[in-house]
């Protein structure tokens, strides 16, 4: 799930991801909470240069978000969430020729670089940047109630999670929902509530909700969704065909129910998969 005009960043910023930082984490790092630059933490120099990455995408897209920076707070969330803990266990192939060398076969070797990855099940985990992007768009509040469709592998739902008040957060493909599930309590995070079921019908019992973040591309918008959102509600989604360009659109509801809908950038997702 890359934005189409900076996929020539993989191979660069995989190696980051891999190699990490030899000689310290650098300024980036110190901007970091202390948890994340534990000693005993290996990953905490990764992280910090896949914050870095994300700062540096964000400069270089202002018309994204409408200013050249994400939100604070969402890069601390960043620097925090272990994204290898959200990544298979088990060796995977499938990644292509150089990563498949690279990480010899284990996901958890590129967990930091800034590209989606494969989970199983048809499906990936979201890019660094695309996950901080989404989550800086749906403006999480720490009273905020949210849902998330396409729980995937959980990573999206943990950052979310740190920000807001309740994370609800729905998965269609049960093996991946369960996974991601126990990822979840055993980190911790207990204010995310989980849920396997048909996300386009969204989830009228958990909300209705401040934000709706959408991690997989439908052709439009699903009604049920915009019923559940409040209002001035956002809902974040990738529109647009599997064989298409799909674009991230920004949808936002008026106080008298009527909705805005603004154009991003150009994404690549899976599909949103659905028993409507």
């Amino acid at each position: 799930m890359i934005p189409v005009h900076i996929a020539v960043a993989w191979v660069s910023q995989a190696v980051i991801g891999i190699r990490g930082v030899a000689g310290g984490v650098g300024l980036v790092a110190l901007l970091l909470s202390p948890a994340a630059l534990a000693a005993d933490d290996p990953h905490a120099g990764p992280r910090a240069d896949m914050v870095e990455t994300i700062r540096t995408y964000a400069r270089h897209s202002p018309s994204a978000r409408g200013r050249g920076h994400l939100d604070p707070r969402v890069l601390d969330v960043m620097g925090r969430v272990p994204r290898h803990e959200f990544l298979p266990k088990r060796p995977s192939r499938g990644l292509g020729w150089f990563y498949d060398r690279l990480s010899g076969g284990k996901l958890q070797y590129l967990a930091y670089a800034d590209r989606p990855l494969p989970i199983g099940y048809g499906q990936t985990i979201s890019q660094p940047f695309i996950v901080a992007l989404m989550t800086d768009l749906a403006a999480p509040e720490a009273d905020h109630v949210v849902l998330e469709v396409g729980t995937g592998s959980g990573y999206q739902a943990a950052v979310l999670a740190q920000l807001v008040r309740r994370l609800c957060t729905i998965e269609i493909i049960p093996e991946l929902g369960a996974s991601a599930a126990a990822t979840l309590k055993r980190l911790n995070y207990g204010n995310v509530r989980t849920r396997i079921g048909d996300g386009y019908h969204g989830w009228a019992e958990c909300g209705p909700f401040d934000s709706i973040v959408v991690t997989a591309a439908s052709d439009h918008v699903p009604p049920p969704l915009l019923r559940q959102l409040k209002p001035h509600g956002r809902l974040v989604i990738p529109v647009g065909g599997v064989f298409s360009t799909q674009q991230l659109v920004l949808v936002q509801k008026r106080a008298d129910g009527r909705v805005t809908t603004q154009q991003l950038l150009p994404v690549r997702f899976v599909p949103l998969v659905s028993k409507k």
